[in-house]
């Protein structure tokens, strides 16, 4: 294991899944400015891990995913909209490399997943929630607004009305309202959450990393609009599928009725 941010951000790796836990339990995993430089690095460095095939997000505890910014940084870094600003940089890095993260994201949730920590969970490709999860927007009942792309996330995953009712009303759900509205994919007892994440994980990591990737990819540009599609990228990702070592061995061990075994190439 290793540690970043004085030890408030934890990655380990087993078996070709990384593993990022936001560790600041006191506070219900609330994310502090260092917590964002910590999450950068960690993605940082599994991005540039090819053994890395999948990536869990948690929380430390059993209270909280993320309960949202730190508030108590807030006099400081997020006084007025020009301190906005600067907290939008630096805290915006690491945002932009979770969306950017070229490889499978499942965010692990239990209990408190609220605001930003929300905003995270969404930039997650799955999200697997225990049933004593909550989720929550309390944007409204600090006077302060969302940002548009965790927004956009938002509408596109529960649709314009149950958007506006979590963002208007600032309320919080439960898990099994969560998954009604597709907020998460799916919703399981408490005691089992580690255990399905894991084989869930395990299942990813078992394809061909470049046949997810390059659905990753093809669906991260299916979400923007026409005019900023990268069409080409997404044609040379297949392609390079179809020239690929593991679509050989893919084809082979379906012939010998074997489990096939991927690396990438």
């Amino acid at each position: 294991m290793k540690a970043y941010a004085d030890g408030r951000m934890l990655a380990e790796t087993d078996d070709g899944v990384g593993l990022i836990t936001f560790n600041q339990p006191d506070k219900h995993n609330a994310m502090s400015v260092e917590m964002w430089d910590g999450f950068g690095a960690i993605l940082d460095d599994f991005a540039a891990d090819p053994a890395i095939r999948v990536v869990v997000l948690t929380g430390a505890g059993h209270k909280a995913f993320v309960s949202g910014a730190d508030i108590s940084q807030f006099d400081q870094n997020r006084a007025d909209a020009s301190a906005q600003i600067e907290y939008d940089r630096r805290t915006g890095a690491g945002r932009r490399k979770l969306v950017a993260f070229p490889k499978p994201v499942i965010a692990r949730i239990r209990g408190y997943c609220l605001g930003g920590g929300l905003g995270i969970a969404l930039a997650a490709d799955i999200r697997i929630a225990a049933e004593d999860s909550v989720f929550g927007i309390p944007a409204a009942r600090l006077g302060l607004a969302y940002g548009f792309e965790a927004l956009r996330s938002l509408v596109g995953l529960v649709g314009p009305a149950h958007a506006r009712m979590l963002l208007y009303t600032g309320t919080r759900i439960d898990a099994a309202e969560a998954a009604r509205i597709g907020l998460v994919n799916r919703v399981v007892r408490d005691a089992e959450l580690s255990d399905t994440v894991v084989d869930l994980a395990r299942a990813i990591a078992d394809n061909a990393p470049l046949s997810v990737g390059a659905a990753k990819l093809a669906i991260g540009e299916a979400l923007k609009d026409p005019e900023d599609r990268n069409v080409p990228a997404v044609e040379a990702a297949i392609a390079r599928c179809f020239d690929s070592a593991d679509y050989r061995e893919g084809r082979t061990a379906f012939r010998e009725k074997r489990p096939p075994r991927f690396t990438g190439r």
